[in-house]
């Protein structure tokens, strides 16, 4: 015969309450990215009003959402990703994600552009805008960047997109100017700004603080003019200079140990760039927008970055892609317009 336990059955149910562990927390389930490979509703890509670019943003492709999308002009808006799909984010791991990209990137070749050379970046970009009446921001198709900027700064360089004409890229900026009224304008040209981190030029770049404090410092100094959050506008410039410049080995590992230094910074366990590739990425999330590194997850390469609606707004719903690119190639070469190779 069995040993009947006298305890109350209530007793007996806390006890082995406490004694069993407590349930697992669900994750959230890896990203299910979408190629943002999309076709045109129209039967061509239109080309960019002039609004879509500035000199700076000629120089690099800064995610943002901007507005003039051409009248007329439809494009396919890459969808939000399903809200039970979004990748899990962690404010712990970002200075490991960081640290580990710094000794990839100390380790990485130095750049071997001369003063008289060019230097060649190669990418994959896509960027929303808003079109002139308003409305949610359509996203241009994923498609191919090139861009030849001196070493020195002295001469013009150039940029070539997929679908729209080759644009040079000149130090020099021409002006118009009218002696007085029905006069013929006369074409002047205001000399170059000096570099700096939003206007580098790779000899710049190279002489950059490889101290991650005193790098952070300067980037902040350079970049305290503009709306918005501070800490953000440090964190995209950084992000910028990762993406279309050729820094040396030192400067690119101070530049990611200073972003790790940003207030706000979290790993998102799992993000794909403009051409498909998945790793893990850094994060810092501003505006309702939140902008992210990705890094090879093998390597801890820099791979690109992409910036998505993390809540509603008149750009659309949440995780609507606004921008991505994906670093290919970078290069020296002798002239603007010459392949590597």
């Amino acid at each position: 015969m069995n040993d009947i336990d006298p305890r109350p059955q209530d007793a007996l149910r806390a006890e082995l309450t406490e004694l069993l562990p407590p349930p697992a927390v669900p994750e959230f389930a890896p990203e299910r990215e979408r190629e943002l490979r999309r076709t045109l509703m129209a039967a061509a890509r239109p080309s960019r009003p002039a609004v879509w670019w500035t000199r700076k943003a000629v120089r690099f492709a800064v995610p943002a959402v901007v507005c003039g999308i051409a009248a007329g002009a439809v494009l396919v808006a890459a969808p939000p990703e399903p809200r039970d799909q979004r990748p899990a984010v962690r404010a712990e791991g970002a200075s490991a994600v960081l640290s580990r990209a710094a000794l990839a990137a100390a380790a990485a070749p130095a750049p071997d552009a001369r003063p008289e050379q060019y230097v060649y970046v190669e990418s994959l970009v896509s960027r929303a805008g808003r079109p002139a009446g308003g409305g949610a921001a359509v996203v241009e198709p994923v498609h191919r960047r090139q861009v030849w900027l001196s070493a020195d700064g002295s001469r013009a360089g150039l940029l070539r997109e997929e679908g729209a004409a080759d644009e040079e890229l000149s130090p020099r900026l021409p002006v118009y100017e009218l002696e007085h009224r029905g006069a013929e304008p006369r074409k002047t040209f205001l000399e170059p700004e000096e570099p700096s981190v939003t206007a580098p030029t790779h000899a710049f770049v190279a002489g950059l603080p490889t101290d991650p404090g005193a790098l952070l410092r300067l980037v902040r100094e350079q970049t305290r003019t503009g709306g918005g959050d501070a800490d953000q506008r440090a964190f995209t410039a950084i992000g910028t200079l990762l993406a279309e410049t050729w820094a040396p080995p030192e400067v690119t590992a101070a530049l990611f140990e200073a972003a790790a230094r940003i207030p706000g910074v979290v790993t998102v366990e799992s993000a794909r760039d403009a051409a498909g590739r998945e790793g893990v990425a850094v994060a810092r999330t501003a505006g309702g927008e939140r902008t992210q590194w990705v890094f090879d997850r093998s390597t801890s390469a820099f791979l690109g970055e992409r910036t998505v609606l993390v809540t509603a707004s008149d750009a659309g719903p949440a995780g609507t892609v606004l921008s991505q690119t994906a670093v290919l190639a970078k290069a020296a070469v002798a002239r603007a317009g010459q392949l590597p190779g």
